[in-house]
């Protein structure tokens, strides 16, 4: 009896174990497709690679136990996958970022003029960050040639890389300043400030009190930033966007519908 037992449920449980299942979940507010297999480990293991979200669970685990496992893995997910994105869309075109000497990019809501220098230091091709003069932004590029590379692509992909670093200091920096200025007159208080890259959202909040702002917020005007900063901070008193929430909002950004308006225009350029 047993061993018939035995061989009506090891079919089943083989079916369960190779079985694979096409699913999606909202993560940080997108919608995240992912593949999910039941297997014989004991926890749930999340893995990101070029074919997306893979997820292996124990054959018995609870809907409820992936769920919470997914959402506090949310941003890492996201940001994970954008990479994964980027870095595809780079191996099928072939063709990285380029700057050029003379380009303009923006910073804060101006305009700085890229000027590309040679870097007179000896040793690695990074060794000295990009200068802010005025208007203009004094990248130094290394001799490529000294070091076996392609004069040209290297020089552009230093720029890229060097100015991509550039942003993101000023960034944090611009980031932690604001939020200890508006926290102090909400009365809220952060448990940590990260940089986000993000491909749909300029800014985010945890419940455990964790802020994420997009790196690339720092290329935006002042008033747009202080914005961001505010709408998150008011989620440490409101988790939700309900009247309530938007009425925190109004307390210190009194023309928040015309900054959110303005924001919108430049959701394209999240990349």
């Amino acid at each position: 009896m047993l061993q018939k037992l035995r061989q009506l449920i090891a079919p089943q449980e083989a079916a369960e174990h190779a079985a694979v299942e096409l699913r999606t979940i909202s993560l940080a507010g997108q919608s995240i497709a992912y593949k999910l297999k039941r297997t014989r480990r004991r926890s749930i293991g999340l893995r990101i690679d070029e074919r997306g979200l893979s997820v292996n669970i124990p054959l018995r685990a609870s809907e409820k136990w992936l769920s919470s496992v997914l959402q506090d893995k949310a941003h890492w997910v996201v940001e994970k996958l954008a990479k994964w994105q980027v870095e595809n869309r780079t191996i099928e075109t072939g063709q990285a970022e380029k700057l050029w000497d003379g380009q303009s990019i923006p910073f804060m809501g101006e305009t700085l003029t890229v000027r590309l220098l040679p870097n007179l230091q000896v040793g690695s091709l990074f060794d000295t960050p990009p200068q802010q003069l005025a208007t203009e932004l004094w990248v130094y590029v290394a001799d490529a040639s000294a070091h076996g590379l392609n004069a040209d692509a290297a020089n552009n992909t230093q720029a890229a890389e060097l100015i991509a670093q550039w942003y993101k200091a000023n960034a944090e920096n611009i980031f932690r300043e604001r939020v200890a200025l508006y926290a102090a007159r909400m009365n809220v208080t952060p448990h940590s400030i990260k940089l986000s890259t993000a491909r749909t959202q300029w800014g985010s909040c945890t419940t455990r009190g964790t802020l994420r702002f997009n790196w690339q917020l720092i290329k935006m005007p002042l008033p747009l930033i202080d914005y961001v900063v505010v709408h998150e901070l008011a989620h440490l008193i409101q988790m939700n966007h309900s009247p309530a929430f938007w009425r925190e909002v109004e307390k210190i950004c009194p023309d928040y519908l015309a900054l959110r308006k303005e924001l919108r225009l430049h959701q394209g350029s999240l990349r």
